[in-house]
């Protein structure tokens, strides 16, 4: 299995793709994918999540947002939709070069620009409207810090699944949940 994924991580450095750091498996009710972080372009990103992965808080979590041909996001809900405490915010590093690509996994935030906590989503598509472009909170963009390098296709899987809408928090909840198993270091 590590020789699986050194050989992936170098096909990624070849490709282009310059991701260079530790690696989570995320097991889900549809599967596991296998994502190496950016330590190097997302030191605070990636420590970040760190955090939430070894104190196993993503275990149990849903993907509570699927929007087809755009995102899966999690990391802040768990089964009985019922928010978790997260640590307190991070400073947003969207203006680190990474983009939003297919494949790529970045912070969810709200509408302040240091806002994100311990939502995520692993984007469907290339997302260039979600890059940094600016300062203002509008134009700032969503900090990624890593990329899927196994499991794309239950990633695409995810993002296949029926939506409905629950509550005006609950717009693009998917139907059966999507559940986050667990997230470890490999």
């Amino acid at each position: 299995m590590k020789q699986l994924l050194l050989l992936m991580s170098c096909f990624f450095l070849l490709s282009g793709a310059v991701y260079a750091g530790p690696v989570v498996e995320m097991k889900t009710s549809l599967g596991s994918i296998q994502i190496e972080l950016n330590t190097d372009k997302a030191p605070l990103s990636v420590k970040n999540f760190l955090e939430y992965v070894d104190q196993k808080f993503y275990d149990g979590t849903i993907y509570h947002r699927v929007i087809r041909n755009f995102m899966i996001q999690g990391g802040g809900f768990d089964q009985y939709e019922k928010r978790k405490e997260p640590l307190g915010p991070i400073k947003n590093e969207a203006d680190n070069g990474l983009k939003n690509k297919k494949g790529s996994i970045s912070m969810a935030r709200t509408g302040v620009v240091d806002s994100a906590t311990s939502q995520f989503f692993i984007n469907l598509v290339d997302n260039d409207a979600l890059n940094h472009r600016g300062t203002t909170a509008r134009d700032f963009g969503y900090a990624v810090f890593g990329q899927v390098i196994a499991g794309m296709d239950v990633v695409e899987k995810i993002g296949a699944v029926k939506t409905i809408s629950k509550s005006s928090l609950f717009r693009d909840y998917p139907e059966p949940q999507v559940i986050v198993e667990s997230v470890r270091r490999l």
